[in-house]
């Protein structure tokens, strides 16, 4: 039996600004974690973050769907 190869894990990174006139203050991008959706009327792809409203931003359609994941997914069927 000859097995796929999965997809790597990518860890998230964050890019740090520092302010060089005050010195020790520094402001980290956004850590919320950003969903893509496939808009159901125009099929544009769509990111959305927590708080964000649900809504195609190109049609202003309201039916999103989530994009299916790369990964392999396997069951175990009895």
């Amino acid at each position: 039996m000859s097995q796929a190869q999965r997809e790597a894990y990518v860890a998230p990174t964050t890019t740090t600004t520092f302010d060089t006139a005050g010195g020790s203050n520094f402001a980290a991008t956004s850590l919320e974690p950003v969903t893509q959706y496939i808009c159901g009327e125009c099929s544009t792809k769509v990111q959305l973050q927590k708080g964000d409203q649900i809504r195609c931003k190109d049609c202003g359609h309201r039916i999103l769907y989530k994009e299916r994941t790369k990964r392999m997914v396997q069951f175990e069927a009895r």
